[in-house]
């Protein structure tokens, strides 16, 4: 494990923020090497921002946000900073390293710990592939299924990160209700590519509800975020099946879909708007209510904007 120390004024944008609020907090972020999932030859490595202990209300921060986590998953290109700024198409790109992401997600998320999953593999130093979460090909292109085990790798990742930093009273990688902390809640974001892994979770969803074991873990999911999914696929960048999305509905997790013209208004990938179409209009015939935006809609479509969705939703 390694850790560094921080202030929010590492994350894109911030800057004048911060000194307009002359902020002096300090959060450590913590890497977790190649932490175990629920089969041990599945690991990922993990970031970890703890919640902010220094605002207003001081050490009761890290009480109320103790067992409150986000969860995000990155897109394509981005990975750790050093790994990115010796990559020609990947430094450019360097404000939106996984360890500036934390960071942003900390200003989000202030009183959480915030957990960023670095895919397991990234192929030509530039394609996420999720395979550990969801089976997929070399580019992270998704095969989705009713239990690949994306809920249980998650939950064991979560359980093992946890004892290795530290936390308290940790999550365990297994067991029913009297297995889950108290005040423990989820909060899922997947970015881009990391929709992949949100897609997956709600193909498996049906089963986890009704596993003893399971079902207590996913009861503590409370939202879901899509931020501009997209993958090198030709389809299934969105959810459409509606049994999936019936069972989406009714599971009582609030559903946010965040999108720009990158993804959903280009016209050599036009299926990609029209699933989000379908997915957003399913939940709603189902009775959700998912929260849904357009953002940059008045600008270009850019790669820009869709890395800025990360800080805008």
């Amino acid at each position: 494990m390694t850790s560094l120390t921080a202030t929010s004024r590492e994350e894109p944008g911030a800057a004048d923020e911060d000194a307009r609020a002359g902020s002096s907090r300090r959060r450590r972020l913590q890497r977790l090497h190649a932490v175990p999932g629920y089969v041990p030859s599945r690991v990922n490595d993990l970031l970890l921002l703890p919640p902010d202990t220094d605002g207003p209300s001081g050490p009761e921060a890290q009480e109320r946000g103790g067992n409150r986590h986000v969860v995000f998953f990155h897109g394509d290109i981005q990975s750790f900073q050093e790994d990115m700024a010796v990559q020609p198409e990947a430094a450019q790109w360097l404000c939106w390293s996984l360890e500036q992401v934390a960071f942003t997600l900390g200003r989000r998320f202030p009183d959480r710990h915030v957990w960023v999953v670095r895919a397991s593999r990234m192929y030509l130093h530039k394609f996420s592939c999720y395979h550990n979460f969801v089976e997929s090909n070399m580019f992270g292109a998704p095969e989705h299924s009713a239990d690949f085990g994306a809920f249980r790798h998650l939950r064991a990742l979560l359980s093992h990160g946890m004892e290795r930093a530290g936390l308290r009273d940790p999550l365990r990688p297994q067991g029913g209700a009297d297995s889950i902390p108290a005040g423990f809640s989820l909060t899922l974001v997947g970015f881009s590519k990391g929709c992949v892994v949100l897609n997956q979770m709600a193909y498996e969803l049906a089963g986890a509800r009704h596993d003893p074991q399971m079902a207590p873990f996913v009861r503590r999911v409370s939202d879901m975020f899509w931020l501009d999914g997209g993958h090198p696929g030709g389809s299934e960048t969105w959810v459409t099946d509606k049994r999936v999305l019936k069972e989406l509905a009714a599971s009582g997790v609030s559903v946010h879909a965040h999108v720009t013209p990158y993804e959903v208004c280009d016209p050599m990938r036009a299926w990609v708007g029209r699933e989000h179409a379908r997915f957003i209009g399913a939940l709603e015939e189902f009775g959700a209510c998912p929260s849904k935006k357009l953002h940059f809609e008045d600008e270009p479509a850019s790669i820009e904007n869709h890395f800025r969705v990360i800080r805008e939703f």
